[in-house]
């Protein structure tokens, strides 16, 4: 069973930065496709960044610039860099793995809450 452990949210005025964590247990990580999704109250679970196994990445139009999506395989981590945060970013921000063969896992995921 893969269990994916985010830590890192918080709470944070406008403009300021967060790093989010995401620790990978149950799988050989460095072959995962890593996705970091967010899903506000009310609103659809969207995705924010998604690095594959080979480190190339995706990120959603409205984070491009400010958010960086990174992963340490020695660690068995995915990393996602917050910066120049918007109130708008207020989101549950979950981790997300895609395992050859297993199939997909979510984490429980961190709240992130930016104060005007």
């Amino acid at each position: 069973q893969v269990q994916l452990v985010e830590s890192g949210g918080g709470l944070v005025q406008a403009g300021g930065s967060l790093r989010l964590s995401c620790a990978a247990s149950g799988s050989r990580f460095s072959l995962n496709v890593m996705g970091w999704y967010r899903q506000a109250p009310g609103k659809q679970r969207e995705l924010v960044a998604r690095i594959s196994s080979g480190g190339n990445t995706v990120y959603a139009d409205s984070v491009k610039g400010r958010f960086t999506i990174s992963r340490d395989n020695a660690k068995s981590t995915v990393y996602l860099q917050l910066n120049s945060l918007k109130p708008e970013d207020t989101s549950v921000y979950v981790c997300n793995a895609v395992v050859p063969g297993l199939g997909v896992f979510w984490g429980q995921g961190t709240q992130v809450t930016v104060s005007p």
